[in-house]
């Protein structure tokens, strides 16, 4: 009895000669060494290529209304391949992408800037693990942390957690460039600015121009924990 034939495998719908190549695996001793170089980016992830566009894809179809049939229909792709493309299931060729793009009148252009955009990152610290610095008040039981330090040549803000305790006996004066706000999420204090005073508790903020001499005035019930936001002119 003759034995039949093996089912040809199912192959993509064009030529694997233009498909978008796959990112590289990342060594995970690598990947470890980075994490303990910059604890606050430990769990900074980055959507790979083929995960952009399976969301940008699925979002833009979502957005139009279209079942995946339509977008069948309309690009001329098989249904099966739509939706291993919106899952990141395939590494789809250009062909295909330029097809559907088309039928959701999403530019590739576009879609791959998107991308480029994304690569510029955020920075996310977790708690307690902003970088210790030093600072005026530092010398007077003033603890600072700065929660965001990765904005490239030009530093537009310093966003800085405050802690202070009964040790701050010495309120130094703090005159620098730019605009300061501050909000306060524990304790009680009275801050000056210039020739005011300013009591304040939790959930009270304050906005000034930080080249006025300023500072805490008088320490009311500690600890006492801020934020405070110092934005920098371009010319600053």
């Amino acid at each position: 009895m003759p034995r039949k034939s093996p089912a040809p495998s199912e192959k993509s719908e064009q030529d694997s000669s233009d498909t978008l190549p796959r990112e590289p695996a990342t060594d995970p001793a690598s990947q470890s060494e980075r994490k303990d170089t910059i604890t606050a980016a430990a769990d900074e992830t980055r959507l790979g290529l083929e995960q952009h566009i399976a969301r940008a894809l699925k979002q833009q179809r979502v957005s139009q209304g279209y079942k995946i049939s339509d977008v069948s229909r309309i690009a001329g792709v098989s249904q099966g391949m739509i939706s291993k493309v919106e899952n990141a299931q395939v590494s789809t060729s250009l062909d295909t992408l330029n097809k559907l793009c088309n039928a959701l009148s999403l530019p590739i252009s576009k879609l791959f800037s998107d991308y480029d955009v994304n690569g510029r990152g955020a920075q996310h610290i977790k708690a307690g693990q902003g970088m210790q610095v030093v600072r005026t008040g530092t010398e007077v039981g003033h603890a600072y942390q700065l929660l965001s330090y990765k904005q490239g040549p030009k530093k537009r803000y310093e966003p800085f957690l405050i802690t202070m305790d009964d040790a701050s006996e010495v309120f130094p004066n703090f005159c620098h460039a730019g605009h300061e706000f501050i909000y306060l999420l524990s304790g009680h204090l009275t801050y000056r600015h210039g020739d005011k005073f300013y009591e304040m508790g939790p959930g009270d903020s304050l906005a000034f121009d930080a080249g006025v001499p300023h500072g805490p005035e008088k320490l009311n019930e500690v600890p006492i924990q801020l934020l405070s936001i110092i934005h920098y002119d371009d010319n600053e």
